[in-house]
């Protein structure tokens, strides 16, 4: 892991909020229909306040015209309002939705949890089940992948170029029992979405993720498969619900799109009244990203926070993953 940090501190009682631009090396390069990483990019926030020390991550959104430098310089400048107290509800108006709200609010929960200041603690008790994605790439590959995991209940496939139905039928073969969920990331056009709509729902699809670009939604109805439509780069945060509710049948909610759990909490709840069903997602960043994910489980259907698991080395102590679960984070990580 390599980092860059910068600190601010504010006395005289000891206020510290470090700021680190991290990078962590992939076991394997991560493929989606956009382009290939090979490390995740994060940015990483401590503040610390009387002795306690809160924890949040965040990885900058590329889709969304989000760098790690920019990033890190919007959390440097909310740092004089963290040390004079700011609340997570002051931040939801001061600071737009992304990742830099994202790794603050994290934080401030985290602080909150460690002071003792919430006694409704959310995170699970138990494991939860959890996707795993199988990333772009040969039909071969991608079944060999899926036969790897195949006793995981709920396999995410990325597609979105050439041979999709190919790769598709490969996995579905060599994992016959697992839920499916195909992700195109924005990648595909209407025509070539419906051509292969109905081989999709006969392979046993669970859900479609965004095949079509966010400026494209106008095409799909809500309700017209058998399979789930899944908004992801469509819904970010509540102002989106009334707009995809009429197109799609769940929302993947993600922090770095919401800019933090306390949004994402508030969208979750909403995304009930409009009849959406949730999904809970990531990026691909380590464990201190998953961990305030998980609070979100009461509202979730689908828990798709595996992004330790491309990681060649995650945090110590991470979370916990075995035989298709995710374990709670153990609170010297978060919570």
């Amino acid at each position: 892991m390599c980092a860059k940090a910068s600190r601010v501190k504010a006395g005289p009682v000891r206020c510290d909020v470090l700021v680190e631009a991290q990078r962590w090396p992939l076991k394997h390069p991560f493929t989606i229909s956009r382009g290939r990483k090979q490390e995740a990019h994060v940015v990483a926030v401590t503040i610390e306040a009387s002795g306690y020390r809160g924890r949040g991550e965040s990885v900058p959104y590329a889709r969304y015209g989000e760098t790690v430098e920019d990033v890190v310089r919007n959390i440097e400048r909310m740092a004089p309002l963290i040390l004079d107290g700011l609340s997570r509800q002051d931040l939801l108006q001061r600071t737009p939705a992304g990742a830099a709200r994202n790794a603050i609010d994290c934080a401030l929960w985290d602080l909150e949890f460690k002071q003792g200041t919430r006694d409704d603690t959310k995170l699970p008790l138990e494991p939860l089940p959890c996707a795993y994605t199988i990333t772009l790439n040969t039909a071969q590959q991608m079944a060999a992948e899926a036969r790897k995991h195949a006793d995981w209940p709920v396999l995410k496939l990325k597609l979105g170029a050439a041979g999709d139905l190919q790769r598709l039928r490969a996995v579905r073969n060599a994992a016959p029992k697992a839920a499916l969920i195909v992700d195109a990331n924005e990648a595909w056009r209407a025509d070539a979405f419906f051509d292969i709509a109905r081989e999709i729902e006969s392979l046993g699809v669970a859900v479609v993720e965004q095949p079509l670009p966010a400026s494209e939604d106008h095409g799909l109805r809500r309700g017209e498969f058998a399979f789930a439509l899944c908004a992801d780069e469509s819904c970010r945060t509540r102002d989106d619900l009334a707009h995809v509710s009429q197109h799609y049948d769940m929302i993947n909610i993600k922090l770095d799109k919401t800019g933090g759990l306390t949004e994402a909490m508030r969208l979750a709840s909403e995304a009930t009244s409009f009849g959406l069903r949730v999904m809970t997602g990531c990026m691909v960043a380590t464990s201190l990203a998953m961990a305030p994910a998980m609070c979100l489980w009461r509202h979730t259907e689908i828990l798709d926070l595996d992004g330790p698991l491309f990681l060649r080395e995650d945090r110590a102590p991470g979370i916990h993953y075995k035989d298709g679960f995710m374990h709670p984070p153990p609170p010297e990580l978060w919570g």
